[in-house]
This record gives C-alpha cells, sequence and structure tokens, in this order.
C-alpha cells in the first residue's frame, strides 16, 4: 500500500526565547533558498511549512523546489512550483503549518533538494531552525526561479520550514532522531551532511532516520526550543511512519540552565524524565534507544557548572548502561570519551569547544546505534 511518511526533518524554536544561541531573523521583499537533505525516497514529495511562532500571519508569495546543483545553484530542468490548494501564494496564520500538494518526480536516498521561498511582506521573526549545520541563501526580491543569485547573503539557519514528505509503496521504517546538537550537528563542517543523523543513515539497509535534534535543547525545561518532554508527541508520534525512536538529552539539562538562572536537573530528575519518554514511546508501539551523556568537562564557554555537573552526568549514564526501560541504550560517552581523562571529549573527535563532535566524532557516535 503507498503512504505518505517522513522524508526528511527539521525541528524548530521560537525567535523569542530568552537564552540564544543565533541572531532571530525577520524578512521582508526577500527570497529565502535552503538545501534540504532527504533522508528517504518516494514517487513524490510534499513539503511542509510553519509560522508556529509566528505573531502575524505569513504570506508566501511564491515557491518553488528543485534538485541541487551545488550550493544556491538548482538543477534547472527539475525546478516546479510549490502550489497549496492549487495556488501559488499561501498565507499561515500566526502558530499554523501549510502543506503543500503533491509534487511529482522521484526523490532518491541522499538527495539535495533547494526549496526557494519567496516572502513579498514584512514575516516579523521567522520560526526557525537555529543550528542546522547548513546554510540559506537569502536575496532581495522574488528569485525563487532563478538560477542562482550571484548577490546573495548565507546565513546558518533555516527558516519557516518543517519538513518533506516522500510518498512511497515502500515498507520502509523511519527512525526519528530526538534530542539536542548532538543530533542536529553543531561542530561538525558546515553544507557537508556530516551530522550523526547522516553517518547513521549511510549504514541504515532498512527505511532512514530524520532529524530532530535541537541545539541547546533540554529533556525537562522549555529553552532553547519547547522541552523533550512537551514536544515529544509533535515531534516524534506525530512524525508519519516512525517506528523508532532514538533519544540523546542531558548537557544542557545540567549546564544550560545557568544562562538564565536556573540550577541544573538533578539525576532523580533525569532519570524520571528518560522513563517518561520511554513509556510514551512504548505505548504507542515504538521502539525507543537513548544515548549515554557524552562528556563536556572541556567546555570553552565560561560561566558553565561544568565541574558541580559532572557527577550528575556519571551518575545517570550508571543509570543508563543498566536500566531496561528502554529497548537498547547507545554508548555515545564510551566511544568519544578520552581515555585519559573520560570527562573530556577525546582531541580527535573535538570540535573545539570542549563540548560539541567534529566529523569523526559525529561518525563514532553514528557507528553505537543500533541498526535495528
Amino acid at each position: 500500500m503507498s503512504r505518505w511518511i517522513a522524508g526528511f526533518r527539521s525541528a524548530v524554536i521560537s525567535p523569542d526565547e530568552q537564552i540564544k544561541l543565533a541572531e532571530s531573523r525577520a524578512f521582508a521583499d526577500q527570497t529565502v533558498r535552503q538545501p534540504l537533505h532527504l533522508a528517504g525516497a518516494g514517487d513524490r514529495i510534499r513539503v511542509r511549512l510553519t509560522n508556529r511562532y509566528g505573531q502575524q500571519p505569513l504570506v508566501i508569495g511564491a515557491a518553488r523546489v528543485a534538485l541541487r546543483k551545488n550550493d544556491d545553484e538548482i538543477v534547472a530542468e527539475t525546478d516546479q512550483p510549490l502550489l497549496f490548494e492549487g495556488g501559488a501564494r499561501v498565507t499561515i496564520p500566526a502558530g499554523a503549518e501549510a502543506i503543500s500538494d503533491p509534487v511529482e518526480g522521484a526523490v532518491r536516498q541522499g538527495t539535495d533538494l533547494l526549496l526557494s521561498l519567496y516572502l513579498p511582506e514584512p514575516t516579523g521573526l521567522a520560526t526557525f531552525s537555529h543550528q542546522p549545520a547548513e546554510i540559506a541563501y537569502v536575496t532581495s526580491g522574488n528569485q525563487v526561479a532563478a538560477a542562482s543569485s550571484p548577490l546573495r547573503e548565507e546565513v546558518p539557519a533555516r527558516f519557516f520550514v518543517t519538513g518533506v514528505d516522500v510518498h512511497t509503496a515502500d515498507d520502509a521504517q523511519v527512525i526519528v532522531a530526538f534530542g539536542d546538537s548532538w543530533f542536529e550537528g553543531v561542530g561538525t563542517t558546515l553544507g557537508a551532511n556530516h551530522r550523526s543523523v547522516d553517518y547513521l543513515n549511510a549504514r541504515l539497509a532498512d527505511g532512514w532516520a530524520v532529524n530532530q535534534g535541537i541545539a541547546g535543547n533540554r529533556l525537562l525545561r522549555t529553552e532553547i526550543g519547547a522541552s523533550g518532554l512537551d514536544r515529544f508527541a509533535r515531534d516524534v508520534l506525530d512524525v508519519p511512519g516512525v517506528t523508532r525512536v532514538l533519544l540523546n538529552f542531558g548537557i544542557n539539562d545540567l549546564i544550560l540552565g545557568d544562562m538564565a538562572g536556573q540550577p541544573p536537573a538533578t539525576a532523580a530528575e533525569l532519570i524520571a524524565g528518560f522513563t517518561a519518554l520511554a513509556e510514551r514511546a512504548h505505548a504507542a508501539g515504538l521502539t525507543v534507544h537513548a544515548a549515554t551523556i557524552g562528556p563536556y568537562a572541556g567546555c570553552v564557554y565560561p560561566g558553565m557548572p561544568i565541574e558541580e555537573t559532572l557527577p550528575t552526568r556519571r551518575a545517570v549514564n550508571e543509570w543508563l548502561r543498566a536500566t531496561e526501560v528502554f529497548d537498547a541504550v547507545f554508548d555515545v560517552d564510551a566511544a568519544v570519551a578520552d581515555p585519559e581523562r573520560p570527562d573530556f571529549i577525546r582531541p580527535e573527535f573535538d570540535s573545539g569547544d570542549g563540548m560539541h563532535l567534529n566529523d569523526a566524532g559525529a561518525a563514532a557516535m553514528a557507528a553505537t546505534i543500533p541498526v535495528r
């Protein structure tokens, strides 16, 4: 039986949060062209746009999608308009989403699409993915049909898009990688598709994984992004085709809250949060795998509560390695920690900031994840 399932996902945050790791943006009479790296394959696609955190209606004056040639250059013969109930223009109310009409044409796993959105009216601050390890290309005026845009601004973020669905008769299974920057890809080479989830997809023979990581995201508290507990229903359970979920949380619960004067999570709080997600996943019939909390003692960012939270990290990892609440635990910590200094990332895996993985580290993380 043919069906629509998730072929690409991009978890979004509000531009109005107190804790910011990237500047919020607004647009007016501009085109935003964005690469979307498909994990899934199908005989047609549809694109999901969002105004989830907007304060006013979002007007899309025109939208097109094409295969990517390189950078912001399209493969001209693949360029097609995106329509919404047959129309080229769509207004998305504040807090709402829009799904395009189907676009005919087969796409393969690993395909890069270029999505071009013309934003004719002031958008207000944009709902966005703030650290996607990818570049958006911004130009003035309506340039959705341009082959490329030489006078462009390059912005390392993604705006107004949450996903691409693929139509397939295949029985492919969708895995959701749900967590923080170690999934979203902070520290990996910009635009290279070297995130841990990309390396995982290279290992999968049956189905694919879509990326619902948010840099800075916490399991227990909102900011940055809705908490893992709060967004689980939307970003995991509502993903069409999902059969398995991978969890990677913990570092931000321990150290990020200090930026907003909040205390670190306790081991008991994290264990309760992980247990709650496992129970909700199993109740929905999903397989659930969880990662141990990676090392971060080398964090170069000042003011973080590092030393005082490391015992909590160790305690939660001991619980993760011993618990039976998950179907499996993948030991990221053991794979990337420095054997001589186990609270630090191995030098060859460190992106340079002491708390994020480079390309080699992302590959090492992916290698710990069970493929079934």
